[in-house]
């Protein structure tokens, strides 16, 4: 019985993780996001100070467009002090980009050094086009 519950578990998340995902709409660009560490969590909170719709990537009409991201990391030990567990922070930072075209995909990294942030937008050729700034943290 376990065993099938196992496996009827499995068969569900392995088809939910592959559900879900629109097609890249090709009037649009694709702006997609990857966490640069382990651990953490990067989303897509809005486009030109409006929410977006799903968390999971960003689509936006050519032009220029600001993203604002909330990026969740832990601050490990030996940042902190001796015996400390880690410290985990929540953040949000805006990338500003004046030049998305219709049809190309971008990715937005993140990560951290320490406590601080960073995000920077790559094109297509893997060039960056845009750096994060900061836009608040906080302890959680």
């Amino acid at each position: 019985m376990r065993k099938l519950m196992l496996t009827g578990g499995l068969l569900l998340l392995a088809g939910c993780a592959g559900f879900g995902i629109p097609r890249h709409d090709p009037t649009q660009a694709w702006i997609a996001l990857e966490s640069h560490q382990e651990d953490t969590a990067l989303q897509a909170l809005k486009v030109d100070n409006q929410a977006t719709d799903d968390k999971r990537y960003f689509q936006v009409q050519p032009g220029s467009h600001e993203l604002t991201v909330r990026y969740q990391f832990p601050v490990q030990s030996t940042n902190i002090g001796p015996g400390a567990g880690p410290l985990w922070r929540d953040c949000q930072m805006n990338v500003k980009f004046s030049g998305f075209n219709a049809g190309e995909r971008y990715e937005l990294q993140a990560g951290n050094i320490g406590f601080r942030p960073w995000a920077k937008l790559y094109d297509q050729q893997r060039k960056v086009i845009g750096k994060g700034t900061p836009a608040g943290c906080q302890h959680t």
